[in-house]
């Protein structure tokens, strides 16, 4: 019964994916609040090969440990599009920082969620 809220918000937000890096131009992408998270439709592997790329590049350990924020729901789609956020944020928001071998979306709608903020 869980997973529906969590199928609608990654719809939701896969919808807003599209339009972003659709209708935006890279230098737009720049000017406006975008995230980075994993495609919906990206395999466990590969979310777990994203954790470990971008976790030692960045300091994810203030994010996924337990007891933190975004720890929470405990799986690798949630930890990842933390782990990713974090990478395309703390490296300039360009396209490619958010490719993950075209396993990550952009998107315009926040994804934060209760008290776990995406930067």
């Amino acid at each position: 019964m869980a997973k529906l809220p969590a199928l609608c918000l990654c719809l939701l937000i896969f919808s807003s994916v599209t339009v972003a890096t659709s209708v935006l131009a890279d230098e737009e992408l720049n000017s406006v609040k975008t995230w980075c998270i994993a495609k919906p439709s990206t395999d466990e592997t590969a979310l777990q090969n994203n954790i470990e790329y971008a976790c030692p590049l960045v300091d994810c350990s203030k994010f996924l440990q337990p007891g933190c924020p975004c720890f929470e729901p405990d799986n690798r789609m949630n930890h990842a599009s933390v782990a990713m956020n974090v990478f395309y944020q703390r490296n300039g928001r360009n396209k490619w920082n958010c490719d993950f071998n075209n396993s990550g979306l952009i998107t315009l709608t926040d994804p934060s969620y209760g008290g776990c903020v995406f930067e």
